[in-house]
Formats: C-alpha cells, sequence, structure tokens
C-alpha cells in the first residue's frame, strides 16, 4: 500500500480524476455566461471545453499515469490532436478578440476577409509542419523549399494577374465605399449591392454592373453617398432675357424646395450663368433619387414658370385667354358666387388661369389665401400636420369645388394642398370677392360656414390620426 502513495502516477491519477470534472464544471459556467451575454469568446470557450481539456486529460493519464512511452504512436497521436487543437484555440481566440469584436471604422474592422483567410491558412500551414517536425519527426525542410520554389514560379508567371488581385485587396482595406453607397465609376453608376476579393457589384438602372476590383484600384471613382447628406443635382434651365434673374431665381429655389426627395435640412440655390441659363443645384437626401427629383423638378418649373409669367425655354404662355377665362367662370364660377352674365362678364378681367403639375404644392399651411381658387378640372388632395409632424389625408376636391376661401378673413390656411394629375383652377382676387359677397350677406354667411366647416374636418382628422397612433403603441 506504501508503495502505491509513494508512485508518481497515482497523483497523476487522482488530480485528472478531480481536476478533469472540476475544470468541466467551471468551463460550462464560464460557457454560459459568455452565451448569454453573446460574447464573441464563447466560441474559443466552447474548444476549450469540449476538446482541449478531454484531449489534454487524456495524453496525461497516458504519459504520467499509465507511463506509456512519449514515443509510442498512440501518444502521439493524442499529442497530434492536443496540439492541432490549440493551434485551432489560439487562431479562433485571436480572431474573437482582435477582428469579431472590433469597433465599427477602426483598422481591424475594415480588414477585408480574404486576408484574414489566407493569413490563417499560412498559419494552420505552418503549425502543422511544427507538429509533424517535432512530434513525428518528419523532415520538413524540403517541403518549404520546394514550395518557396514553386510560390517564385507560380507568382513570375501569374505576376499580372496577381498584382490586379492584391491592388484590388488592397483598395478593400481602404473600404473608399461600402454595401449601399452609390458610386459613379467611369463604366457605370450605380448602388454597391455586393464586394467581394474579385469584383464590386454595382446595380444600375439598366442591370448589374460587375467591375473588377483592380479596374477601381486603378482608376478615379466618385462616391456619391459620402460625406452622408452632401449629395447634389444640378438642373440647367434656359428663360428669356426678359425675365428678371432674381424673380427666376426666387421661383426655381421656391420649387426645388418642394420636392419630395429634397434634403430637409439643406436648401437648393440657384444662380445665373449668363447668356439666358441657370443653374440650380438641389440637395437629395440619396443618389437614388436622382433621376425622379430631376423629372419632376423639369415637370413643374414649366407649370411654375407659366403662373409667374415666365418664359422658361424663351416660349410664351398663351393659354390664359378672354375667352377661356370667360367659359371657366361661367362653368365652375358663377353658380357658387351666385353671378348673373353681367357680373360674369365683369369679373373676366379680374381673373386669371393656372395650371398645376401632379403633386405639385397648391396651397401652404400657414399661408394667408390672396383670393379663391376653383377647380375647373383635375383633382385636389387636402392634407395636415399630425401631432407627430407627419401628414394626413383630409379629403380631396374635384372640379366645382374650390380653396382659400379663408381670403375673405384673412386667416391662414392650416392644411397642405396638393395636385392630383393636371390641375386647372380660375382664380379670383380677393378685392373681387370681397365686392361680390358684400352685395350678397347669405354667400358671405355660407363662406363662413364652409371655413368652419373645413377647420372642423382638419382638426377632426388631424386627433384622429393621433389617437390612432396611441392605440398602436
Amino acid at each position: 500500500m506504501s508503495d502505491v502513495f509513494a508512485s508518481a502516477w497515482f497523483y497523476w491519477a487522482v488530480g485528472i480524476a478531480i481536476g478533469l470534472p472540476l475544470g468541466m464544471v467551471l468551463l460550462t459556467e464560464w460557457q454560459h455566461a459568455l452565451r448569454r451575454r453573446n460574447s464573441v469568446l464563447a466560441k474559443p470557450v466552447t474548444l476549450l471545453r469540449n476538446y482541449l481539456l478531454p484531449l489534454v486529460a487524456l495524453l496525461l493519464l497516458m504519459v504520467e499515469a499509465s507511463q506509456v512511452p512519449a514515443g509510442s504512436t498512440s501518444v502521439r497521436m493524442i499529442g497530434t490532436l492536443v496540439a492541432f487543437v490549440v493551434l485551432v484555440l489560439l487562431l479562433s481566440g485571436v480572431n474573437a478578440a482582435l477582428f469579431q469584436g472590433a469597433p465599427e471604422g477602426s483598422w481591424r474592422k475594415r480588414i477585408p476577409g480574404i486576408f484574414l483567410d489566407v493569413a490563417r491558412f499560412l498559419l494552420i500551414a505552418v503549425g502543422l509542419a511544427m507538429i509533424f517536425a517535432y512530434i513525428w519527426g518528419a523532415n520538413v525542410k524540403g517541403l518549404f523549399t520546394a514550395l518557396g520554389i514553386t510560390s517564385i514560379v507560380v507568382g513570375l508567371t501569374l505576376q499580372n494577374s496577381v498584382g490586379q488581385i492584391i491592388s484590388g485587396l488592397l483598395m478593400l482595406f481602404e473600404q473608399p465605399f461600402k454595401i449601399g453607397d452609390w458610386l459613379d465609376t467611369p463604366a457605370a453608376r450605380g448602388r454597391v449591392i455586393e464586394v467581394n476579393w474579385r469584383a464590386v457589384h454595382l446595380e444600375t438602372g439598366t442591370g448589374l454592373q460587375i467591375t473588377p476590383n483592380s479596374v477601381l484600384a486603378g482608376a478615379s471613382f466618385a462616391n456619391l453617398s459620402r460625406p452622408a447628406g452632401k449629395h447634389t443635382i444640378t438642373v440647367t434651365s434656359v428663360f428669356s432675357v426678359d425675365d428678371a434673374p432674381d424673380e427666376v431665381c426666387a421661383m426655381l429655389v421656391r420649387v426645388a424646395a418642394e420636392l419630395p426627395q429634397c434634403h430637409p435640412d439643406r436648401t437648393p440655390t440657384a444662380v445665373p450663368l449668363g447668356a439666358k441659363e441657370f443653374q440650380t443645384t438641389i440637395p437629395l437626401r440619396t443618389p437614388a433619387d436622382d433621376g425622379k427629383a430631376k423629372a419632376t423638378f423639369l415637370r413643374w418649373i414649366w407649370y411654375s414658370a407659366r403662373r409667374a409669367g415666365l418664359s422658361l425655354d424663351e416660349a410664351d404662355d398663351q393659354f390664359t385667354t378672354p375667352d377661356r377665362v370667360a367659359a371657366a367662370i361661367r362653368s365652375v364660377v358663377a353658380s357658387p358666387l351666385r353671378l348673373d352674365r353681367d357680373e360674369q362678364q365683369r369679373l373676366v378681367e379680374h381673373a386669371t388661369m393656372e395650371r398645376y403639375g401632379d403633386g405639385e404644392l397648391i396651397q401652404r399651411s400657414g399661408e394667408v389665401p390672396t383670393g379663391i381658387k376653383f377647380i375647373l378640372s383635375g383633382e385636389v388632395t387636402m392634407t395636415a400636420a399630425a401631432e407627430d409632424g407627419t401628414e394626413v389625408v383630409i379629403g380631396s376636391h374635384e372640379r366645382g369645388s374650390f380653396l382659400g376661401q379663408s381670403t375673405l378673413t384673412r386667416q391662414p390656411v392650416i392644411g397642405w394642398s396638393y395636385a392630383v394629375g393636371e390641375v386647372t383652377m380660375v382664380c379670383i382676387e380677393r378685392e373681387q370677392v370681397e365686392a361680390i359677397v358684400s352685395d350678397n350677406p347669405l354667400l358671405l354667411q355660407e363662406f363662413g360656414r364652409t371655413i368652419e366647416q373645413r377647420r372642423a374636418n382638419v382638426l377632426r382628422a388631424v386627433a384622429a390620426s393621433g389617437s390612432n397612433d396611441h392605440s398602436g403603441t
């Protein structure tokens, strides 16, 4: 019995019997704690618990407790497994500590995945070579010499291709763009949807453009998404030499600011270029809106220029004619204002006709109307601001209805009016409306009821929108 306690293998066996379960329990608790925190170190700890600790215990049991010779095949095989798991554990731990947990924007986060894969492959190759050299006594010097000569030959043969790949990978390491950015390259213009070690995939209006990284690395290209919120487009337009430049610029800026794609925190600008040309710079939310914003802007300034009496493209507007105005008054104005034939005829010279493009703002919340506008054709949508700042639809008006009735009370409107499709309206000046209603007290009462009713509709729609938002939260 005394020989057992005096033997070294006994203490190794007892230590392994106690240490292995205790180590398993401690590593299990650590693993569960890391998983609860979603830590990147959970995977290395799992390798340590499931593979390395049992293999080390088995190796110690064989060498120290069972006194199996270190040069035996079984010990070498277990030693090889232990060394390989240690190598994988070191690679996993370094990757988790340095790269998976790297903060956004750091150099560790910018390293392309292909670099990490190549480095991991080389380290595994060197580690396996050392394992075979020290555990199995293999001669790996000849293997490294052959690999070195082969790599030199391959490198000289494929130096152009390898150089292009390396230049592309270095560009990815710099990360001048990311997924979702818009690029303007010599080959195409589009949004980045995929980036790999070989090429960048751009989604364009005509399809998918695949550009090799080496091409981008050797060329100049523009990242339209950086810096964020600074993207703009420029639109050039031509007016008549008789149009006042300040008036033209004011109209262009007003229309640009009303575009749905215009950046809400930046202001458009318009400047004369000379030779009857004007340039409008429009800040946009995203480069994806370029085409739609330009098309809408060109369409809207066509209508706005004619309403302002400006000659876009040096063209004169011949839409508002006495005959057309008289027909419009007879059609949609005479009945609401209760006009006889003579009053209709006198009103012709004080009325104008206006056209609005689809989606264009007709009446802004907070402004005091300068007259009443009667809808001759098209549809007008009414909106108002909800408690959270969004616009809610109140209703719509069609042919025969009118806007701007609060011009009689000098009250600002509390909603917005937008054109649905092309809208044609007959505009009556405030002074003429006041003269008409002063001779007709019943008409003034009707306008008063209309004003109160529409205000009540706006408040009711806003209140209903707020209650729906609260009920949904």
